[in-house]
């Protein structure tokens, strides 16, 4: 059958638009089998030790068109067995992990809106969190400079409960209400630097009388260096907290760190490191002031052992952390690699009268190994060896064994696609 000439010519334009348009699409499936005897905390007597499999599921879209990439992750989250086997529902159902479209203002200029994953650097104050099965997005907008290896980004967002007709006060759990941030990053020969300034602002809620309800706001401003020559890397954070936190302290905080890694083969390497976080004597603020600094928004689990002991939803606003470590990694084969790092746990500041700063020894074992470009399977075992001054801090004296062991299938397949 032959076309009409104005058919042939929109069948043409439909035809080169899909030519000029990619698609791509790519699913994760990834159960984690968990033995947990003092995971996050000392372990208590008369307890069993928590064993389950969780699982996140993503379906991930991404589109890119002349001046437009539109990226769309739905997710599932769950424990095996949290729903019965004949459910009319899930608990958690399926969510929307990320869902931005990025244009293309000019050469140099994007702007990226939506809900989306905000990574920078190592991941310490802004990280993915993708350990967690849930991991972490948010709602934003940011404006992206990108010329010539000089980078610089521009973030805002705002939170708010409801459609309200009245009143801004958020009451969202676990997030906050405002922030606006620069971040800067530039790289040259040897030596690459980032610049971040973040104005993070937090809901206050005063339960007996709402005129008092406001947004207080901290203030986050420093640097992350990086510097190569032949095998050896250096890799240092420098940051520094002030404003007011929730509770309306003064905030005066720092973090600082130096980490070297030298390479001893093609995929293999040696590191020693110090993280220096700091805190409260006693383990909470005094004369509004706040001398503990905080992490926010990134990648925790990644920093000062895998148990997940500092930082995790925990230790806050408490005495700080020295972290003293050295790691391994490894590679056995083409497909295989362990990774073995070993932490001494300090307070960076006094615990109390009858206490040491002492906390412990952390080992971490990782092994990985990958069966092909579409499947892997890590594993991995830790063990705390608890000191007084962690007992001290946990409130914990029992003195029992504290370790975690971890099994992960991660099964990562494309789809469709129809790029190059």
């Amino acid at each position: 059958m032959k076309l009409k000439k104005p058919f042939k010519v929109l069948f043409f334009i439909l035809l080169s638009t899909q030519v000029k348009a990619q698609l791509a699409i790519d699913a994760e499936l990834r159960p984690r089998f968990e033995y947990r005897h003092g995971f996050k905390t000392l372990f208590p007597n008369n307890e069993d030790p928590a064993v389950f499999v969780s699982q996140r599921t993503r379906l991930n879209t991404n589109y890119e068109i002349d001046r437009l990439s539109f990226y769309l992750s739905l997710q599932d989250v769950r424990i095996w067995g949290d729903v019965p086997q004949l459910n009319s529902s899930d608990k958690n159902g399926v969510g929307i992990h990320q869902a931005w479209g990025k244009i293309k203002l000019d050469p140099t200029f994007f702007l990226k809106v939506g809900r989306q994953e905000i990574i920078y650097d190592d991941h310490r104050i802004f990280g993915d969190v993708g350990w967690a099965q849930q991991a972490r997005s948010h709602d934003a907008a940011r404006v992206e400079y990108n010329n010539a290896g000089l980078k610089i980004d521009l973030g805002f967002a705002f939170n708010q409960s409801d459609e309200n007709l009245t009143g801004n006060t958020l009451t969202t759990p676990g997030t906050y209400k405002s922030i606006q941030y620069l971040w800067a990053h530039n790289e040259w020969n040897k030596f690459s630097a980032s610049f971040l300034f973040l104005n993070n602002g937090l809901q206050f809620i005063d339960d007996i009388n709402s005129n008092n309800n406001q947004t207080r706001y901290s203030q986050t401003l420093g640097t992350h260096l990086n510097y190569k020559a032949n095998n050896l890397k250096l890799t240092s954070n420098l940051y520094y907290q002030f404003g007011k936190d929730i509770a309306n302290n003064d905030l005066n905080a720092y973090l600082i760190s130096l980490e070297g890694n030298y390479k001893i083969a093609a995929k293999s390497t040696l590191g020693l490191g110090v993280e220096l976080i700091s805190g409260n004597d006693n383990g909470s603020p005094s004369n509004q002031e706040n001398k503990a600094f905080t992490p926010l928004y990134g990648t925790n689990h990644k920093f000062n052992g895998l148990m997940d002991y500092f930082y995790v939803g925990n230790h806050t606003n408490s005495v700080g952390l020295l972290d003293i470590y050295a790691n391994a990694k490894v590679a056995l084969n083409e497909k295989s690699n362990v990774n073995i790092a070993l932490h001494n746990f300090s307070a960076a500041a006094e615990i109390g009268p009858n206490s040491e700063k002492q906390l412990g020894t952390e080992l971490d074992i990782v092994y990985a190994y990958k069966l092909q470009k579409e499947i892997g399977i890590s594993g991995g075992y830790s063990h705390l060896f608890a000191s007084q001054g962690m007992e001290t801090i946990k409130g914990n004296f029992d003195g029992n064994i504290n370790n975690w062991g971890w099994i992960m299938l991660t099964i990562n397949p494309i789809l469709f696609s129809n790029k190059d």
